[in-house]
């Protein structure tokens, strides 16, 4: 994937390391040099405060909340942001959203090509 110039940054909201680990080393392969990672609505929103991202991923079920109500706090914030969903739970989002979705476990493939479908949107 060729859609991330040098420089870009994304967040990743995933409260299960090693995927939020395996979400930031494929990001990194299609070009985005740093990366946030929050466990939590509250959590992400700080960080997207604090660093505003080029890119949000973001699982369904996280502690204290959803990715959804994190990703509409976000934009709420800072408008609009390119986002995907990474989650096992694609069913939770079905017509609910028209970001891509990622369902677990997660591929290469898939990722890239949900990640180059946001940047785009």
């Amino acid at each position: 994937m060729t859609a991330a110039s040098p420089g870009r940054h994304a967040l990743i909201i995933e409260d299960e390391m090693l995927i939020a680990l395996e979400v930031e080393s494929l990001l990194h392969d299609f070009g985005f040099t740093t990366c946030d990672i929050a466990d939590s609505p509250e959590d992400a929103v700080r960080c997207a405060l604090a660093h505003r991202p080029d890119l949000v991923t973001a699982d369904v079920r996280i502690l204290n909340g959803t990715g959804v109500e994190a990703i509409v706090a976000i934009t709420a914030a800072l408008g609009p942001i390119p986002h995907l969903y990474v989650t096992g739970n694609p069913d939770m989002l079905a017509g609910h959203t028209v970001a891509p979705i990622v369902d677990k476990p997660l591929s290469r493939h898939a990722l890239a090509a949900a990640c180059a479908k946001a940047i785009a949107a």
